[in-house]
């Protein structure tokens, strides 16, 4: 049985556990501090100057303003690469007569905006995105034989 048998014992016969908020300090080997909790007053008197300390203020820069990039006129290579996607996203939906790509930007860092009849999201998106990765690297490859940078957004 249990070394101690008047101690108190739940409905399964077993000793209850004591709940312990935190470990004792131990002792360090060697001749250190303990590690643990701290009851010394005089160290606790000066937690707050430990605790606390003075920071310098830090000088706020403000941020530099972009350069203004100049509008351009979409080129051939705009219009092919909008084809490209326009023809892709065709093959994936439902309704290819509802596909539209908008160039937003054109040039060497251009933008293109795809609309999708709303029930053809999902196919345009495909599952965790894995679709639209593939049209955009599709894109990209299109784009890099041109020496071009074009992002492909996916309006909702």
């Amino acid at each position: 049985m249990s070394d101690n048998a008047n101690a108190p014992t739940t409905q399964w016969g077993r000793n209850p556990k004591r709940k312990v908020k935190y470990a004792a300090p131990k002792p360090v080997e060697g001749g250190g501090a303990a590690v643990g909790p701290v009851d010394d007053p005089a160290l606790l008197a000066n937690a707050g100057v430990i605790i606390k300390s003075e920071r310098p203020p830090v000088a706020y820069a403000a941020p530099a303003s972009r350069p203004h990039r100049e509008v351009r006129e979409p080129d051939e290579s705009d219009f092919r690469l909008r084809d490209l996607v326009q023809h892709m996203a065709r093959g994936l939906v439902d309704h290819p007569d509802a596909v539209d790509v908008e160039i937003v930007e054109a040039g060497e860092r251009g933008m293109l905006e795809l609309h999708v009849h709303p029930d053809d999201i999902g196919h345009v998106i495909g599952k965790q995105g894995r679709t639209a990765r593939s049209l955009r690297l599709a894109l990209d490859a299109a784009a890099g034989r041109i020496d071009r940078r074009v992002s492909l957004e996916i309006a909702d």
